[in-house]
């Protein structure tokens, strides 16, 4: 054979394609025979040409995990000499390089059997040799060695180390150097967090940077993206790698990133770690003060022009603004300032690329500076609407992307201003510019959906421009002025009636396109359709619906994501609109959202299998690939597919709510899909499982329990979802799922009560505690080691979590004292520092609810809650003033003789708060607590003063939640004949008139006045006659009207 072989090796590699293609053949045939491996070996080692001897390693490499468990022992041993033989005597670089990858492939095989026992110490023995060429072959094979046996290594780490490091510093040789940067690429994954191990790669990075330096000056960009890859993996790994080390990784990727000498890849790859580093070890950047320095290079960088051949995800502009949106969520302290500085300075440049970063820089931390941006949002909205009017098209669009991102980002502070913003964006949908036409109407849409009311004087002129616009825009121009249509239409409710019929004709006619290229505009279309129907109601739509509903059921048919996405948007709305009476669409629409719900998971893999090539061999003379074993490419998301998936999942859920007990037939379906999707690999998915199954619950619930069947169908599906939010309150690591499951908890326990919900409780108030101590999955953050003190977590979750506890509180009363004891203390946390204005609130107000619910078992724990509460009734935050009044009513209310003590301190700090008070709803909450105040210890309270000051406060002008409250205190002061509130009479009835004539009261309030004011009509009929009199006719009579019902 191995004469023959010879031939074919040779004839294999001429140029001649059918010599070529017969000798592949053969090859083919010869290579099925395990004694192909010693004639291969025999080429290896005594080819005169090193193409031949290559070609022969790489066919080796190919077939040698077939064949090796059928050699003999003496042709193992042959085979592994001769492979040694060749990496360490052959003259030709591939050579040894294509040997040593059949080396890796048979210790696979060979080590873990013992059947090679001197291959490591050889190759410590090469690594230290003197010869340039055996020191790199030797950490070629440690590079490629850990890809097979790499757990093999992680005992002999402590040998290697100083040897890698050796070479990494080898002056002689860059061949050396860089074979050691691989080297030490290979062996992170096989990283533990033992204290040694982690020191031993932190003094790997001094030597790391030096050779990337050295690569770069002599234009080996690729050798030096090596480093990058590493500082990738030092980022990711769980073991804490990085240490102080982490100044100098930044330092140098700053510097690349900067460089605009080096080509756009590598200073990707070096931005995109910046953007690692600030996602993932947030805390390392704040401790080591590097935020300032990372800001001062990526701002620059937005002011770099791009070329036109260059990728525009590379694009170092594009690039530098994910990172700073990215450090604007992670880091909001400490980005905003800089990035108002760089801002600010850089809008008046008279080169227009740095205005344009200007504003550009300002839209992309809206979102994550959102809370500290509305601060400055007068100045920043200054700049942003001067940009508009900028004669350059590249500052009005990135002007119009700003204001599009602070509508969606700053609410509802924004709206505060849509006198001067609104104006401006209908200015900027003149534009001679396309780009900027299509911005603006993205920033219509943001910044006109929660304007309610505010947006009815802007009506007319809007509908009218964007009807214009829809008639005579090209296609993506028609798109995101749907978008805008639709966004109106939400705002404007029930005034958009008369533009709907307009509307809707239009939308109509995009609705039967079937071009591919009109489909995205078909889908929005039919996305407008449903917001128009929810704003003009079920009256007025009803009836034209059908043809509608048909035109987005036969959209099914043309095979676009998109699309059907929008469909099921817009059968929610028709299901939230029409309610039980949508029961007649279900047998069409429900197959429709399970065959969405039940496409593929979205992923997109490729596998490239050396076999499949067009020669037959994977490209003979390459020697890329480590074995033959299929390897994964690729992973991507089919985000189309997921947005498709998460709609339909959301219709499910609007399905069952609005057609409650006729969802019957589709709800065993329905479940399944919602418990696959609740662990799906995407939140946005696990995000919408978690509301519908909430949904499904609603609906099981309505079905009337004719039989035993129902009951036990109600108790499975409670017992099924119940089990999937506590599961997901501590498992589940996004805060936003997490925090729709306490969510939906909290209403389940309110709905179901106490007896349902019972054999949970305990594992409920697990899982909260859990959470409070902020130990879940979605709250675990970097750590390094290091712990920085700052206060790191997600608002919305923590609100979710603390509303909790009222939820318990109301179902359980008395009997939540025990599990409230285990709770409080990991609450309390919350109103310590370093912790938020916020924070500190939201624990206020968790107390409150819990104290109301609770009752008298809160006693027990007035002395440690009172001193927050007397302390932010003076907050400088008029939400925290308003919480703490309550909360302070509250627990004078149901603390008995623990709150007395606190009387004097109470009543002084709410007597700031009735004569200094700029906000209403915190002087309503106020007058709650004088009122509570006064009737549980009426006598504790010096009502000649207090009294006085109290009614001059009413009536409530915003919390009428207060009203019972309030008004009910001076009901019964009144119906007592108390001997304090007889001379302020006058005065009660000038405040009762008002609140009977005032729309926002309840008729069980206007009533419990009425009989007060009947009861003081008897007993004081002369006295009362000149105080009525003295009202206005109509608050008279309305007074009047409520004292004589009986």
């Amino acid at each position: 054979m191995a004469q023959s072989l010879e031939l074919l090796l040779i004839q294999f590699l001429m140029p001649d394609n059918d010599a070529r293609r017969q000798a592949e053949e053969q090859i083919r045939r010869l290579a099925r025979d395990p004694q192909v491996v010693p004639a291969l070996v025999h080429h290896l080692r005594t080819a005169k040409t090193p193409n031949v001897r290559q070609l022969a390693a790489v066919l080796l490499r190919k077939k040698i995990t077939s064949h090796w468990p059928k050699l003999p022992p003496d042709s193992k041993a042959s085979l592994k000499q001769a492979l040694i033989d060749s990496i360490t005597l052959d003259h030709s670089h591939p050579v040894r390089r294509a040997s040593a990858n059949v080396v890796s492939i048979i210790a696979k095989y060979a080590i873990p059997a013992g059947e090679w026992p001197e291959l490591l110490p050889f190759l410590f023995q090469c690594s230290q040799s003197p010869q340039e060429d055996h020191k790199e072959v030797a950490l070629i094979l440690f590079s490629s060695l850990t890809e097979t046996i790499g757990a093999t290594f992680q005992s002999h780490l402590n040998n290697l180390q100083p040897i890698l490091l050796k070479c990494l510093q080898d002056e002689t040789s860059s061949r050396v150097r860089i074979a050691a940067l691989k080297a030490v690429g290979s062996f992170i994954e096989y990283v533990n967090d033992g204290g040694d191990i982690v020191k031993m790669f932190r003094d790997f990075v001094p030597s790391i940077l030096n050779v990337s330096r050295q690569c770069l000056a002599n234009g080996e960009e690729d050798v030096a993206s090596i480093a990058f890859e590493i500082f990738d993996e030092l980022i990711e790994s769980p073991a804490p790698l990085l240490g102080d080390s982490v100044r100098s990784i930044v330092q140098f990727s700053l510097e690349v990133s900067a460089n605009q000498d080096l080509e756009i890849n590598i200073r990707q790859q070096a931005v995109q770690i910046i953007s690692w580093l600030v996602k993932f070890k947030a805390s390392f950047l704040k401790k080591h003060k590097l935020v300032i320095p990372i800001l001062q290079v990526m701002c620059p960088l937005l002011t770099e022009a791009s070329n036109d051949d260059e990728d525009f995800d590379l694009a170092a502009d594009r690039s530098a603004a994910e990172v700073i949106d990215t450090m604007a969520i992670n880091l909001p302290r400490h980005v905003l300032a800089p990035v108002l500085e760089f801002a600010s300075v850089s809008f008046n440049h008279v080169n227009p690329k740095y205005r344009e970063a200007a504003v550009t820089s300002l839209g992309v931390i809206s979102e994550g500076c959102c809370e500290h941006l509305k601060d400055k949002l007068e100045d920043c909205l200054k700049i942003v609407l001067e940009a508009l009017k900028d004669q350059e098209q590249m500052v009005r669009g990135a002007a119009s992307f700003a204001l599009g991102q602070f509508a969606e980002h700053l609410q509802p502070e924004i709206l505060a201003h849509y006198a001067s913003v609104l104006p401006c964006i209908l200015n900027a949908l003149e534009d001679p510019s396309d780009e900027v036409k299509e911005k603006s109407y993205y920033a219509l849409a943001a910044f006109c959906e929660d304007m309610g009311e505010d947006i009815l004087p802007y009506l007319d002129p809007l509908i009218c421009r964007l009807v214009m616009s829809l008639q005579s825009s090209p296609r993506n121009l028609q798109e995101t002025c749907m978008s805008a249509i639709g966004s109106v239409a939400a705002a404007a409710e029930q005034a958009f009636t008369p533009y709907a019929e307009k509307v809707l004709e239009m939308m109509k006619g995009f609705m039967v396109l079937t071009n591919d290229e009109d489909l995205c505009a078909r889908a929005r279309a039919t996305e407008v359709v449903g917001i128009v129907a929810m704003a003009v109601g079920r009256a007025r739509i009803e009836a034209i619906l059908p043809s509608f509903i048909e035109a987005a059921i036969s959209g099914f048919g043309l095979d676009y994501s998109e699309l059907r996405e929008y469909s099921h948007g817009f059968f929610s709305n028709v299901a939230e609109i029409l309610g039980e009476s949508f029961t007649q669409y279900l047998p069409h629409v429900v197959p429709l959202v399970f065959s969405s719900c039940n496409l593929d998971d979205g992923s997109a893999v490729d596998i490239d299998d050396a076999d499949s090539v067009e020669n037959g061999f994977g490209g003979v003379s390459s020697d890329d690939d480590n074995d033959d074993e299929p390897r994964v490419r690729n992973i991507s998301v089919r985000t189309g597919v997921l947005d498709e998936k998460a709609a339909a999942t959301q219709a499910i859920g609007f399905f069952a709510l609005h057609t409650k007990s006729a969802y019957a037939p589709y709800l065993e379906e329905s479940l399944k899909i919602l418990i696959r999707h609740s662990s799906y690999f995407h939140e946005d998915l696990r995000l919408q499982a978690i509301i519908s199954l909430k949904h499904i619950l609603t609906a099981v619930r309505a079905m009337p329990p004719t039989h035993a069947d129902v009951l036990e169908k109600q108790k499975d599906v409670l017992d099924t979802v119940l089990n999937i939010y506590i599961k997901t309150m501590t498992e589940d690591d996004d805060k936003e799922v997490v925090a729709q499951a306490c969510m939906s908890v909290a209403d389940i326990v309110k709905e179901c009560g106490f007896a349902a919900i019972e054999p949970y409780m305990l594992r409920l108030a697990e899982a909260t505690l859990v959470l409070l101590r902020q130990e879940s999955s979605c709250q675990q953050i970097e750590s390094d080691g290091e712990d920085d003190g700052n206060i790191d977590h997600d608002e919305v979750l923590m609100d979710a979590v603390s509303d909790l506890l009222p939820a318990f509180a109301k179902v359980m009363r008395s009997y939540f004292e025990p599990i409230f004891a285990k709770l409080f203390d990991p609450l309390m946390k919350f109103a310590k520092s370093p912790h938020p204005p916020q924070d500190k609130t939201m624990v206020v107000a968790t107390l409150a609810e819990v104290a109301q619910e609770m009752g008298a078992p809160i006693s027990g724990y007035v002395d440690k809650i009172m001193p927050l509460v007397l302390k932010e009734l003076a907050s400088s935050d008029s939400t925290n003033r308003r919480n703490a009044a309550f909360c302070a009513g509250e627990i004078c209310k149901n603390g008995g003789a623990a709150a007395l003590k606190y009387y004097g301190d109470i009543l002084r700090s709410l007597h700031n708060m009735f004569g200094n008070e700029s906000d209403d709803a915190v002087r309503d909450n106020a007058a709650g607590a004088i009122a509570r105040m006064i009737m549980v210890q009426p006598q504790s309270i010096p009502l000649n003063q207090v009294l006085p000051v109290f009614i001059k406060a009413l009536p409530l002008k915003e919390d009428r939640e207060e009203s019972m409250t309030v008004y009910g205190c001076i009901c019964s002061l009144l119906l007592s004949s108390h001997s304090q509130i007889l001379p302020l009479v006058p005065d009660v009835i000038h405040v009762f008139a008002q609140v009977v004539v005032s729309p926002d009261e309840s008729d069980e309030v206007k009533t419990n006045i009425g009989k007060a004011v009947s009861h003081l009509i008897s007993v004081y009929g002369q006295q009362m006659q000149p105080i009525l009199s003295a009202l206005p006719p109509a608050h008279a009579n309305a007074l009047a009207a409520f004292a004589s019902r009986r």
